[in-house]
């Protein structure tokens, strides 16, 4: 019979669904790449052609352009450095290098973090989070005639309550 310390029984190298930790990061790594890559060519085609996700000020309700290219550029570099820093997780956890993941700790330390801010703001303060949600301006329902092309009248313009 093999004698084993007490505190070792208990010590266990799989994280969620019985996964390897270097497995699961490898995997989790991989994930957020893939993730961040869509969000990239999202944002890169929005930059090849504007028009196509620009709205109007009468449909945004106000005199502001949310997405100019100066935003579109920031939103593409987090994007470039998001991508950056999954592939440094993915490739210190395949090559067994810590130094590399601590970028991808930390980033995953900060989400927590706004995630949790996020929430308790939910909690505490629902009434005027539903008065904000309220005075959003709605896009207009599905329409066939309006996906087939037909020429229809544009909706009526927005009036606040």
């Amino acid at each position: 019979m093999k004698m084993v310390a007490p505190w070792t029984r208990f010590y266990s190298n799989s994280c969620c669904l019985c996964c390897h930790v270097r497995t699961g990061t490898i995997l989790l790594g991989v994930w957020y790449l893939i993730i961040n890559a869509v969000v990239l060519l999202i944002l890169l085609s929005a930059l090849a052609d504007p028009d196509q996700y620009h709205f109007s000020s009468s449909e945004l309700g106000g005199d502001f352009d949310f997405m100019d290219d100066a935003n579109m550029c920031i939103a593409i570099a987090i994007s470039l450095l998001m991508i950056l820093i999954c592939a440094m997780a993915t490739y210190g956890a395949y090559k067994q290098h810590a130094a590399w993941i601590i970028p991808f700790f930390c980033y995953q330390i900060f989400d927590f973090a706004l995630n949790t801010l996020v929430a308790v703001t939910v909690l505490v303060y629902p009434n005027s989070i539903q008065e904000y949600i309220r005075q959003l301006v709605l896009l207009p329902p599905y329409d066939e005639a309006t996906v087939n092309g037909a020429a229809k009248e544009p909706p009526p313009p927005y009036v606040s309550a």
